[in-house]
């Protein structure tokens, strides 16, 4: 039970430090769910998630803009940690972002605003055992 409890403190101690030492960006708004644009203009596409279509031919537009309005609510004119993964074939960067020690990603999927992108669950840790897509 001792060495239990020392590795759940040691797992989320490193997990905080880990977030710590991330750079930061200040997310101006974010466009839909999983996309987001900072004051720099880098335009940050979330790993790991997709949430719903605002326009187009998979267009479902009431609960992506719930989407994007949690997500608004969440990283809008906030500085929040970054941990840049890749570009997309759009030239977006694939990042997942932290809030007060949170992962924002992983947030929208408990709270029902999107789901695990399977193809793409890789690249996060917390989605490699959690796939809903």
């Amino acid at each position: 039970m001792k060495f239990l409890f020392l590795t759940l403190i040691f797992s989320i101690t490193y997990a905080r430090s880990t977030v710590a030492s991330l750079p930061k960006v200040f997310i101006k708004n974010c466009y839909d769910g999983d996309t987001c644009t900072t004051y720099k203009g880098e335009i940050i596409r979330l790993a790991c998630i997709d949430t719903p279509e605002l326009k187009g031919r998979n267009a479902n537009p009431r609960p992506a803009k719930s989407a994007k309005d949690f997500l608004n609510a969440i990283v809008a004119n906030q500085e929040v940690f970054i941990k840049r993964i890749t570009k997309d074939r759009y030239g977006r960067t694939v990042a997942e972002l932290f809030k007060d020690e949170k992962n924002i990603q992983e947030l929208i999927v408990k709270k029902g605003f999107g789901v695990i992108y399977k193809k793409y669950s890789h690249q996060c840790d917390w989605s490699k055992d959690n796939l809903s897509k």
